[in-house]
């Protein structure tokens, strides 16, 4: 799959005040991706350094990132959507409900491989792991019997339903919130879990809430619906906007952006890979995340659904949040099925 490019790229950096007062720290300049499953001991200024932060202002902004001037408004709806809700679960067999995946003997699974504690490649043994592995993994073992019949994919956040449309894959599980404008596109499962949007700032800057920002530049990543609620609840901020979330935690240790605005799940996961970051402020909305399905394949909705029902009654899906999310985020449970209304007749 070939990547996007963006126009406009904007070759300066700007340093906020807030971050240009973090005078001394040495800067984790690693991307996220590298700092997965492994663990990272921060460099802290030393008693009585007074040297100036790193040069970095002529570093160059992540490829393909675009800066978007203050004040653009939001070019989707970001009110909470009034979904209708998803198929209900009905008594047939994977064989009658997904015979071409049933035939072919393993499902495709559209994911991320850098989204920490979610989805993401373990360094010391190449596996793919988390979250939303584990609940790929749980939809094969009810299609198939094993677990292992899965085909994951790499899919980029902007091309998630693209990929779902040309048909490159059966399902995308890949913190895909329920929106309007993907609701025209594709169809969702039931809800698997759901997220706040919140801030991560460098702890040294002792930015607590959405209060104390003057003109930090704000990152978040294309292709999220985050970018409209950044413009929605920032208009008089700069936003970074990058192609990956890793690209902008990437940012955040350069200087180049002030904090992250984004899904608390993808943030906590951020915060443990490195020490020096914090998730803050109140949450500015929530998000309830799907599987994505190709528009119209039923059978395949309520194959999902009828998964999704078994790992929230069987404590499957509690062993999964204790595992990889319990640690680093509030306790929940698993959110509630939301099905539509059906004409049997």
């Amino acid at each position: 799959m070939t990547k996007p490019e963006f126009a406009g790229v904007k070759a300066g950096v700007k340093v906020s005040p807030r971050a240009a007062a973090v005078k001394g720290a040495a800067v984790l300049a690693v991307v996220a991706g590298t700092l997965a499953g492994c663990s990272v001991t921060p460099v802290q200024p030393g008693i009585g350094d007074q040297s100036e932060p790193p040069a970095l202002q002529d570093l160059p902004l992540p490829a393909g990132a675009v800066v978007d001037a203050p004040g653009q408004t939001p070019d989707a709806e970001v009110e909470a959507y009034d979904w209708p809700g998803s198929l209900r679960p009905d008594r047939e067999s994977p064989e009658k409900r997904v015979p071409d995946i049933y035939k072919r003997g393993r499902i495709i699974v559209g994911v991320d491989q850098s989204q920490y504690l979610l989805s993401f490649r373990d360094n010391a043994t190449g596996e793919l792991k988390g979250f939303e592995v584990d609940l790929a993994r749980e939809i094969a073992r009810d299609i198939f019997r094993f677990p292992d019949r899965v085909d994951f994919r790499f899919v980029d956040s902007s091309k998630r339903t693209e990929a779902l449309v040309s048909g490159q894959v059966d399902i995308v599980i890949r913190t895909m919130s329920i929106t309007k404008e993907r609701a025209a596109e594709v169809d969702f499962s039931v809800p698997y879990l759901d997220s706040s949007v919140r801030m991560l700032v460098p702890t040294s800057s002792h930015l607590d809430g959405a209060q104390d920002l003057s003109d930090e530049r704000i990152c978040v990543a294309t292709g999220s619906n985050t970018v409209n609620i950044a413009r929605e609840n920032f208009p008089q901020h700069e936003l970074l906007r990058t192609r990956t979330w890793t690209d902008c935690l990437m940012a955040l240790q350069q200087y180049q952006a002030g904090l992250l605005v984004g899904d608390e799940t993808i943030l906590a996961g951020f915060a443990a890979q490195d020490p020096l970051t914090t998730v803050a402020g109140e949450p500015f909305a929530t998000q309830h995340y799907a599987v994505g399905i190709p528009k119209g394949y039923d059978g395949l909705t309520r194959q999902v659904n009828s998964t999704l029902n078994r790992v929230r009654t069987d404590g499957t899906w509690d062993a999964m949040f204790k595992r990889w999310l319990g640690p680093h985020i509030a306790p929940r449970t698993a959110p509630q099925p939301i099905y539509r209304e059906e004409n049997n007749d």
